[in-house]
């Protein structure tokens, strides 16, 4: 039987899903738009179409080091706190991070369109709408990121508050003693607290200083200053911002009497070895995304049909 246009928005309005997803539902059923609502239930776009409107903030972060150091960090969203906590969930954001491991993928939209990991009879897209429809609510993977180490680096992770915040972290070092897992732990946990944006000073473009500066001044000016004054507190402020900007210019959080980078010179005498970090990504689970408020007695009637 023809697909037409009019059978594809047809099967639209019934399931929700989108155009291409009803035509290629039509297209394997022949043109029975029964058997395409099926298709589309089985692969749980028709559910997952449904919820895609709601907006995804919560969520976990989460990061996975495999046996060969090779480490991902991803962030996947889903709607409540609640479905955050959950096994499932859980398992499911795991399983992301191991594809992704996996995967040559750079973007988060050429991963999707990959075979599932655990199942190379689906995409990564139709692994997600089953999920959805299993968990009933909207669920995204929102980022991910990959290090690989090498000879002389080490990986260390911190998950805080359950996924809220995770952070992983590469540290070069010839040293195998056990304090440097334990120094990444630390400025793992320094990052999560403090949030820095570069590594060093150096790190820092001259673009980014600018901007810094022209807010600075600009903030200077609204508080009355003359302006050849304002450009002078300026340079102040810049370079106050800079230190904390730069994990290694830090106060350190666990001993306020001496900074990031003097603590890992600390533990570089201890163990006889120079300790550089190399890079580190930082995930703050729905950073940035705008949270939906929600009336809960008029939600309760939309339930209810009132």
């Amino acid at each position: 039987m023809a697909v037409t246009a009019a059978l594809v928005k047809e099967l639209r309005e019934m399931t929700g899903a989108g155009m291409v997803d009803c035509k290629n539902a039509l297209v394997e059923a022949d043109g029975s738009i029964e058997r395409a609502v099926e298709l589309l239930r089985e692969k749980g776009l028709a559910a997952a179409a449904k919820k895609a409107g709601r907006i995804a903030s919560e969520g976990l972060s989460h990061v996975y080091i495999d046996n060969n150091g090779v480490a991902a960090i991803v962030e996947v969203n889903s709607e409540t706190d609640f479905v955050a906590k959950n096994a499932e969930f859980r398992t499911y954001v795991q399983d992301v991070a191991e594809a992704v491991i996996a995967s040559s993928s750079k973007t988060v939209e050429e991963f999707s369109e990959e075979k599932w990991l655990k199942d190379n009879s689906i995409t990564v897209k139709e692994a997600l709408s089953q999920k959805i429809a299993v968990i009933g609510e909207n669920l995204n993977i929102r980022r991910f990121d990959k290090i690989a180490k090498s000879n002389d680096t080490t990986l260390v992770s911190y998950i805080h508050a359950g996924g809220k915040v995770a952070v992983l972290i590469e540290i070069k070092t010839t040293s195998t003693d056990e304090k440097i897992t334990t120094l990444g732990k630390d400025l793992a946990m320094q990052i999560a607290a403090m949030n820095p944006k570069f590594v060093t000073r150096e790190e820092v473009s001259a673009d980014f200083i600018e901007k810094e500066r022209e807010i600075l001044t600009q903030q200077a000016l609204n508080e009355g200053k003359p302006e050849e004054i304002a450009r002078k507190m300026v340079e102040g402020r810049l370079n106050k911002g800079l230190k904390e900007f730069c994990l290694v210019e830090q106060e350190y959080v666990k001993d306020g009497e001496m900074t990031v980078k003097q603590y890992i010179e600390s533990v570089a005498k201890q163990v006889g070895s120079d300790i550089s970090v190399i890079k580190f990504v930082r995930y703050e689970t729905g950073e940035g995304i705008e949270k939906k408020e929600e009336n809960f007695a008029e939600e309760v009637n939309k339930v209810m049909g009132k």
